[in-house]
């Protein structure tokens, strides 16, 4: 079975890894030149966790990822007014949880996929199925034939625009933007420490990175923003204008950087996330929003869990693609309900919701309190299918 995927981030690579371990012919196709680099840092536990160890790569995102120790809230003259410690939330999922750049993951994941081909530079950009697969039009002029076509392409799909309608029907937005790029040189520099400045509707991070970098991190309610345009400085600068603590001089690296990311965070709900021979997978499926810290982990389990229905039964795709919905439909609807509660951690509403957050963050200064929300994380909620026992495709 030859499938399309649209999408070489995480969820896409993941599903190619194992249509290809069965036996079939997966080509991811990517709108980029090349593989992406620098990013935000992603929390990596759980599912996600599990799946990165069966596919052998646990070790490679331990060495080039971080064992963050403490997350801190400032106030405006650097003192510090909350330090939550990371270590015993590590430590009550049994040292699974690890930080890494969105990028260094996907890295792994394209790594793994060994010689299923990957196309830069071309995305597949409308698709028509019919009773035999689907013919793909692609960003070249050309058109290719396949069995199945999967949209891996993020939160801002193409494939499910194309099959399902504009996007406006299915996001959900959240009400703020997020800010992110990498400052290199930046001082100073506190290892493995997660460092936030925040007030009502705005906060400025800063992490630490290998090799004289520094990952900022603003987010901002959007009606504060306004709108941000092609190149959003200038409305950054505008929104965080007041703010103390090092605000100012992340707003200075931010002219200088050449990889700055700036997008709304939304949730993207569907009833469907397939129709056909063409389905959804990762944020383009079921965005649970950058903000929600498992997103990444969950793309991957969608990634496997489409892979194995359709090694399952290859010659019903479409049956193949409603059993993958039917088995994680209710639990990443859980999961995206949970998600909202973490917008109020990064953009309060109001003070009392700011003051809340750094009493939370205090109480997780208590060894046994950050393990009760170790013990939170490692309740995962769904069991991987064990997809193993199926024999070889055709």
């Amino acid at each position: 079975m030859r499938v399309a995927i649209n999408g070489a981030g995480v969820a896409g690579p993941t599903a190619a890894f194992w249509l290809a371990r069965r036996g079939h012919e997966p080509v991811l196709f990517e709108r980029a030149p090349s593989r992406r680099t620098g990013g935000y840092v992603i929390d990596f536990w759980g599912l996600g966790y599990d799946l990165a160890e069966r596919m052998g790569l646990t070790d490679r995102l331990r060495e080039r990822g971080y064992f963050v120790e403490q997350l801190v809230a400032v106030d405006e003259h650097g003192h510090r007014i909350a330090t939550a410690q990371v270590e015993p939330m590590r430590r009550a999922v049994g040292d699974r949880f690890v930080s890494i750049a969105r990028s260094e993951l996907s890295d792994a994941l394209l790594d793994a996929c060994g010689d299923a081909p990957v196309r830069f530079g071309t995305s597949i950009t409308d698709v028509s199925p019919d009773a035999d697969g689907v013919t793909a039009t692609l960003s070249d002029g050309t058109t290719e034939r396949f069995d199945a076509v999967i949209g891996a392409d993020g939160l801002h799909s193409r494939i499910r625009e194309a099959v399902f309608g504009p996007e406006r029907r299915f996001e959900h937005d959240l009400g703020c933007t997020v800010i992110a790029f990498h400052i290199p040189g930046y001082r100073p520099r506190e290892e493995l420490v997660y460092a936030t400045h925040t007030v009502v509707g705005r906060q400025a991070a800063r992490f630490t990175m290998r090799h004289d970098d520094t990952l900022a991190l603003f987010v901002c309610e959007s009606d504060r923003l306004g709108p941000i345009g092609d190149d959003p400085r200038a409305a950054v600068r505008r929104a965080f204008a007041d703010m103390e603590w090092e605000v100012p001089a992340l707003l200075d690296g931010m002219d200088a950087a050449s990889d700055l990311y700036a997008d709304r965070v939304s949730q993207i709900r569907m009833e469907r996330w397939s129709r056909g021979s063409v389905g959804l997978v990762g944020d383009a499926a079921a965005c649970v929003s950058l903000l929600a810290g498992e997103g990444t982990g969950l793309g991957m389990v969608e990634g496997y869990v489409l892979a194995g229905e359709l090694a399952r039964t290859p010659g019903d795709v479409p049956g193949a693609l409603t059993r993958y919905e039917s088995a994680l439909h209710t639990f990443i609807a859980a999961k995206q309900h949970s998600a909202l509660r973490f917008r109020s951690f990064f953009a309060p509403r109001s003070q009392l919701a700011l003051t809340t957050r750094n009493l939370v963050m205090r109480l997780m200064a208590i060894p046994w309190l950050a393990g009760r929300t170790g013990a939170f994380l490692g309740d995962k909620g769904f069991a991987l299918p064990d997809y193993d026992a199926l024999p070889p495709a055709a």
